[in-house]
């Protein structure tokens, strides 16, 4: 049995043109891109290549690119790094015990939430029951030893797209860094770093079809952080350790593919209708709500609350019947803890399916999801009231 694979959101298969670039350059590539010998320089062009691949699929210039394991390295990095900036250049604020202060909205993923926590003090903005922040309230928490705003371009859980550009404006006029997490709208729909104005912008490659561990931290042209990883050169000396070359070609491949603005159009137009058919397939089932905003969201996410049942069976139902699908916490599928999006959006965090579409997503996956979805929530509905 074919088995449908709708969970791109957490992960997204390596596109063909990714994994023929990663498995070229295992093959041809053994140099260290640090070295001047003739290994070396093959190896530096094939890192350039891929750093010019992926600074046009968001707009930026390819100096601004330092490339990371994957988006929580880049976030990491962009919260440390912008605590460490204030702290080196107003020394007496942590004797004074005022200290780095940092901005949150609620829905930021937990890689934000945590490293921003680690840095300092924080103050979490808010949302409203789709998701979306007022950019006027991430504003006006911002305060005189705020270091660093942080804002996600469009949430993981539910898919609803935040004002960046509203938030990102504010905080250049007030002189605050910026960073906005990307991770889940890169690949989804137009990104353009320079056209938005952000200080810092992380990116992850295996949400696009690229290698796992590959990423990205876009740092505005002329603002310097210090390092998160020390103990060498690479990177402009922005990031330790020597770079996985041959993944890092395959993120550029990806990102390649995607940079074609009429390639990701279709993609987007693609993803779009299936999830519009998975909402509709969801809407005939009591007891259903589809979270998110109905007007700003990610073409190819669909978050529902499904009252009445486990999200733990529904999981298992689906997967028996080859359908691939997560619940829960985005970073906690072991345990399945509550969702603290779905807490701050202030719906059942307890009971809820995520589906996402993705570029290798055929029609024929998204009928069985269709048809699969009904008979298991009916089917333990039954389960249910037969106990009871």
């Amino acid at each position: 049995m074919s088995r449908a694979y709708l969970d791109h959101a957490s992960t997204s298969p390596v596109r063909p043109e990714a994994a023929a670039a990663w498995i070229d350059a295992i093959e041809r590539l053994a140099g260290d891109p640090g070295r001047i010998h003739e290994e070396g320089l093959a190896a530096r062009v094939a890192l350039e290549t891929a750093r010019e691949q992926v600074a046009a699929l968001v707009g930026a210039r390819s100096r601004e690119v330092v490339f990371t394991s994957g988006a929580t390295e880049a976030v990491n990095a962009a919260a440390w790094g912008a605590a460490e900036r204030a702290a080196a250049r107003a020394p007496g604020a942590a004797i004074d015990g005022a200290g780095p202060h940092q901005v949150v909205t609620a829905v930021e993923h937990s890689a934000v939430r945590q490293a921003a926590a680690r840095a300092g003090a924080v103050t979490v903005v808010g949302v409203d029951g789709t998701g979306r922040v007022e950019a006027a309230a991430v504003l006006d928490a911002i305060e005189d030893r705020t270091v660093a705003v942080h804002v996600q371009w469009a949430n993981h859980e539910v898919g609803t797209i935040q004002p960046v550009a509203e938030v990102v404006a504010g905080c250049r006029e007030r002189g605050v860094l910026v960073h906005v997490d990307a991770a889940q709208a890169v690949g989804r729909v137009p990104v353009d770093f320079g056209a938005l104005g952000a200080d810092l912008l992380s990116l992850s490659g295996h949400k696009l079809g690229g290698p796992p561990g590959t990423g990205a931290l876009v740092v505005r042209r002329g603002l310097r952080l210090p390092p998160l990883l020390v103990g060498g050169d690479q990177e402009r000396a922005r990031r330790a350790g020597l770079e996985p070359v041959a993944a890092l070609a395959g993120l550029g491949a990806a990102a390649e593919v995607l940079a074609d603005p009429d390639h990701l159009a279709a993609e987007a137009s693609t993803a779009a209708g299936q999830a519009d058919r998975l909402r509709t397939a969801a809407a005939g089932i009591d007891g259903v709500t589809v979270f998110g905003s109905p007007e700003h969201r990610l073409p190819h996410l669909v978050c529902l609350g499904i009252a009445g049942v486990e999200p733990q069976g529904v999981l298992l139902g689906l997967d028996r019947g080859g359908v691939a699908a997560h619940s829960g916490s985005a970073c906690s599928s072991e345990s399945l803890e509550p969702s603290p999006v779905l807490e701050a959006m202030g719906v059942d965090a307890h009971r809820s399916l995520r589906l996402s579409v993705g570029w290798s997503t055929t029609e024929r996956d998204v009928a069985r999801a269709e048809a699969l979805l009904p008979e298991v929530v009916g089917g333990l509905r039954d389960l249910a009231a037969r106990l009871s």
